[in-house]
């Protein structure tokens, strides 16, 4: 008797999941397979489906010394261990301060977590008017402390000499072009992965027992030691819940590229030099040859290899480092 209900109940669970499966089915795993597939596709065209043989041609396309690929796997790679640590360093230093307050605590909450709430493209058309060239918020507050202005979208830094070495104007990735508008960029999205964060580690602050802090204000612990050896501790399967999704969010960073330098993703006076590898793929799907979709394949499937790559380092690093 047990054994039945054991299968009917599972009968009725694959029922009710049913519907979630098949659209996964359709909507995610068949373009994941598919993908893959077209990616070892040479000479794909994707209005016929015809193609010349299958091989590694797409990858070493996109590997290849012309391509913009490379470019844009470094300014993702830039992106992803620049904000990722920032920002949830800086998340959990305001939500320790947050949940410390008691006067206005609602308001401040409501302030850190506008920016979650307001659409993105609009936040940054208003990154692009405060980092204006000339009359932007940044470059006035600059010279009225006595500094000259900078020209944050379009690179050029004005009375800084920054070398011929890392910086060489013959590099594409390390131009002072480059540099300010990575700047402006990095800004950008931290402050706009900030709300989310600090949503899941103050509710996660909440929720800790005050004993622990009671026993370590008995002992005399300073704070410092209470924060690094309780609260972190505590707080870790969140911290490693956001260091993972963060870690995927910035490996697929699109949008803050467009809201800031548009859907070219360049900056003033250079072509694609800000561009991602999700705008690398996008780029490649709406060309007008019909043959790139290989190169925008063989570059999703690349990114996906990565994320998957830096999914696992993670969880290994969680089963040593996370306290449940």
């Amino acid at each position: 008797m047990v054994e039945g209900k054991k299968s009917i109940n599972f009968l009725k669970a694959m029922l009710y999941l049913l519907p979630a499966l098949v659209l996964m089915a359709i909507f995610t795993f068949y373009p994941l397979i598919d993908t893959f597939i077209i990616s070892f596709k040479e000479q794909y065209d994707n209005v016929t489906g015809a193609y010349s043989s299958i091989g590694f041609e797409n990858y070493q396309r996109i590997f290849s010394a012309g391509n913009q690929f490379v470019l844009c796997l470094c300014n993702t790679m830039v992106i992803v261990f620049a904000s990722v640590p920032v920002s949830i360093l800086l998340s959990l230093l305001i939500a320790v301060a947050l949940n410390s307050i008691k006067p206005l605590q609602r308001f401040f909450q409501t302030v850190f977590f506008l920016p979650y709430v307001t659409n993105t493209i609009a936040i940054g058309m208003v990154f692009s008017i405060v980092f204006e060239s000339h009359q932007g918020l940044a470059n006035t507050i600059i010279t009225s402390l006595g500094g000259s202005n900078v020209n944050w979208l379009g690179g050029n830094i004005q009375g800084v000499t920054l070398g011929n070495n890392l910086f060489n104007p013959d590099n594409a990735l390390f131009t002072p072009q480059w540099f300010t508008s990575m700047i402006v960029l990095m800004v950008y999205i931290i402050w706009n992965s900030l709300p989310f964060k600090i949503l899941i580690l103050l509710s996660a602050l909440q929720s800790i027992d005050k004993q622990y802090y009671q026993a370590a204000q008995i002992d005399g612990t300073s704070k410092f030691r209470i924060f690094s050896r309780i609260t972190v501790p505590l707080l870790s399967p969140q911290i490693f819940y956001l260091l993972i999704t963060s870690f995927i969010g910035a490996f697929k960073e699109y949008t803050s590229v467009v809201a800031i330098f548009g859907e070219g993703a360049q900056s003033v006076g250079h072509r694609h030099n800000m561009a991602t590898v999700v705008w690398y793929i996008y780029d490649k799907i709406g060309s007008s040859d019909a043959t790139e979709m290989g190169l925008a394949a063989a570059g999703a499937v690349v990114l996906f290899a990565i994320i998957m790559f830096f999914t696992a380092i993670n969880g290994y690093v969680g089963k040593k480092r996370v306290h449940y």
